[in-house]
């Protein structure tokens, strides 16, 4: 398929799935017009790699991950790979308790449990 069919078939546009290529992340052939030819496969790498990336993956990562995913054989150092994940999730467990504990103290002040004497939390704004 056409690089144009592969977007409408994943809800990507042309321009990332450029970029996915460019970062080696999504082979393709060229066929010889220039135009670019996907497999059938290249839906589901897709939809893997769009995943990937909204779990805060970096291209760089997500391109060390494709070869140990979704092959019988995987390719590269897939334990290594493994355990960069989980740091990376370990990372984003991290940054949530930070966030967390923000939000309590921010919760505290509406409540008025931490407010100093006189002054108190502002009021909403009535709409208009």
């Amino acid at each position: 398929m056409r690089i144009g069919e592969l977007a409408r078939a994943t809800g990507v546009s042309t321009r990332s799935l450029r970029y996915y290529e460019e970062q080696g992340l999504l082979p393709s052939e060229r066929l010889p017009n220039g135009y670019r030819e996907y497999g059938e496969e290249a839906v589901r790498q897709v939809a893997f790699i769009q995943d990937l990336f909204s779990a805060g993956l970096s291209s760089g990562v997500v391109r060390e991950i494709l070869p140990c995913a979704g092959q019988e054989r995987p390719q590269g150092d897939c334990g290594a790979l493994l355990a960069r994940v989980r740091q990376v999730r370990d990372q984003l467990a991290q940054q949530e308790r930070q966030l967390a504990g923000r939000r309590e103290i921010l919760e505290r002040y509406l409540s008025g449990a931490a407010a100093p004497t006189g002054l108190t939390p502002p009021s909403p704004s009535p709409a208009p």
